[in-house]
């Protein structure tokens, strides 16, 4: 028996197969972008009293979000690295593997932490105060030398990791912000910057103690 003609058409001239292969072609062109962002959530989400607004993943940089990737240093599982001139923060995973983040970073090298260090502390809705350094950097902080509670508005987010080193406070933090937008950009006084989704969830995976590099190569 002879095949139908419709049935040894191409896509150019059956419609209906071509427009299968633009679906199909579509959907494999977005598979990185959809892999990329499994798991990671943006929305908008209650916490500590407070609301903690969503990030408009339309406009942003998907390179950006949360996602498990290769990892090839030689770094233990669950220690951190910060790659400054990558503006990525990896948390080194068991079996070759890490979670990546997008972060901000400082304006100048000079302003960034480098080196080894711990978490000596964690807050959850820290509260934020201005250092000298910062008020005689960006007098528009001066009013603010008292402090700031914790809440939206404060410029250290949801959560602060405090970065220690040698048993002191090196007053470097990694910390969310009001500045999304910022995100892979450099642009702090020097601490890390994160989405306010992602410090949360850092801040949920590692405890007091854990090792910090901070890489400027």
């Amino acid at each position: 028996m002879r095949k139908r003609p419709s049935q040894n058409l191409g896509p150019e001239e059956n419609p209906s197969a071509a427009s299968h292969v633009l679906s199909r072609r579509a959907v494999l062109a977005g598979l990185p972008l959809l892999l990329a962002g499994c798991g990671a959530n943006y929305g908008s989400m209650q916490d500590g009293g407070f609301n903690v607004a969503p990030v408009d993943i339309t406009t942003m940089d998907r390179d950006l979000m949360r996602q498990e990737v290769a990892w090839k240093g030689n770094e233990k599982p669950g220690s951190i690295v910060v790659n400054v001139p990558e503006r990525r923060l990896y948390l080194v995973l068991a079996g070759g593997r890490a979670l990546r983040y997008g972060v901000g970073v400082g304006r100048s090298e000079g302003m960034n932490f480098h080196g080894s260090a711990v978490i000596g502390r964690k807050e959850k809705w820290p509260r934020w105060t201005p250092t000298s350094n910062m008020m005689a950097a960006m007098p528009r902080y001066r009013p603010y030398a008292g402090g700031v509670g914790g809440g939206p508005d404060n410029p250290l987010g949801p959560r602060a990791l405090y970065l220690y080193r040698d048993g002191r406070d090196t007053f470097f933090r990694l910390h969310g912000t009001t500045e999304p937008e910022t995100i892979g950009q450099a642009v702090s006084s020097g601490c890390i910057r994160m989405f306010n989704q992602d410090i949360i969830d850092l801040y949920n995976r590692v405890p007091v103690g854990t090792h910090v590099t901070v890489v400027q190569r």
